[in-house]
């Protein structure tokens, strides 16, 4: 099962929605997908919700293959919490679906790490997933203090 997330801001994110409807209508996903929306409106056949509590969306990140994410901290800390393969699409300035591009510099920090795949360009979306399974993500074994460090760091950058 493929989980979609667009996390909770109040932007709509339909370049991510619409390239996950397309490619179930054109049969490049075969697997079950289910959509968290957020403020993003859908009428497609895919199962989807707007927002669940965090402990209902926790079971549905326990229970998927593959976790397609915004690139939010939260949501990708998530998916490597539960050992999952975790694809990230940064929200961007330029399409209104967030009010800066600090997204782009999360995900790259991930995929630098060897954590995750992103997909910069939407287009590449059914490519990753179609070779996801070749891909061995490093498992997240970070402590309390790693991780105050890391998001310390990655705060100072900005």
């Amino acid at each position: 099962m493929i989980l979609v997330t667009v996390g909770t801001q109040d932007k709509s994110f339909k370049r991510l929605i619409n390239e996950i409807d397309r490619l179930v209508k054109e049969k490049k996903i075969k697997d079950k997908v289910i959509m968290q929306t957020g403020y993003t409106e859908y009428n497609g056949l895919i199962e989807h919700f707007n927002f669940a509590p965090e402990d209902e969306l926790n079971e549905m990140v326990k229970k998927c293959d593959i976790l397609i994410t915004h690139a939010g901290v939260g949501s990708i800390f998530k998916g490597l919490e539960y050992g999952k393969k975790v694809i990230a699409i940064p929200r961007l300035k330029k399409y209104h679906e967030h009010v800066n591009n600090h997204q782009l510099d999360i995900s790259k920090n991930f995929l630098e790490a060897g954590y995750i795949k992103v997909v910069n360009d939407i287009a590449d979306l059914g490519n990753t997933i179609k070779n996801i399974n070749k891909f061995n993500p490093k498992k997240l074994e970070i402590d309390n203090q790693e991780l105050i460090d890391t998001v310390e760091e990655f705060i100072d950058k900005i």
